[in-house]
């Protein structure tokens, strides 16, 4: 399943390249597909195959806990634990349809700013610095076992939005019932389809 999530953003191309056409169509100054680290936007891509579900999001910590460096003080220290505590909510998160009986098998945090000892911080800063990057992202990775998959209406973003503000737009690819889709969203409009 893993490969089949890896390979989501691959099998979508053609659908994120005639949504970007139409976007540099309408919008002649802005970039038409999501940068690597763009303030403001993440990206999720989601892949249900029989009763498995994945969802991988991946975002600057920007948008997630309000900065990018280590968390040094007591503020910061405690944004990231915050972070953490509402990113092992899946299932409020992403509006998983408490029909489909959805558990999570499996999920795993990742970012330099989730690192335990004050020692790993520097050296993540010091491997950045040495090759240039000034960004901090998390990603998030979940595996969702459920028992009534064709229950699975849509993912809705709504909390997504509202614990997180500074998110304004996620790219969302999705593989479900209705094969392959993508479309971009935003607190106005956090719902789509399976």
């Amino acid at each position: 399943m893993r490969r089949l999530l890896f390979a989501l953003p691959f099998a979508l191309l053609p659908l994120a390249a005639a949504h970007a056409a139409h976007d540099e169509h309408e919008h002649h100054d802005e970039h038409a597909s999501l940068a690597a680290h763009e303030h403001g936007a993440a990206q999720l891509n989601v892949a249900l195959e029989g009763q498995r579900l994945e969802l991988a999001l991946e975002s600057p910590a920007m948008n997630l806990v309000g900065f990018e460096h280590a968390a040094v003080s007591t503020s910061d220290k405690a944004a990231v634990a915050r972070a953490q505590q509402q990113l092992q909510t899946p299932l409020a998160l992403f509006g998983i349809a408490a029909a489909a009986g959805c558990v999570i098998t499996s999920h795993e945090l990742h970012s330099p700013l989730f690192e335990a000892h004050a020692e790993e911080h520097e050296e993540h800063e010091e491997h950045d610095k040495e090759h240039g990057a000034e960004h901090s992202d998390i990603d998030a990775n979940y595996v969702l076992t459920c028992s009534q998959p064709q229950a699975l209406a849509a993912i809705d973003l709504s909390e997504l939005f509202k614990l997180f503000p500074a998110t304004d737009k996620i790219q969302v690819q999705l593989i479900g019932h209705n094969g392959q889709q993508g479309a971009e969203l935003s607190a106005a409009q956090p719902r789509l389809s399976f």
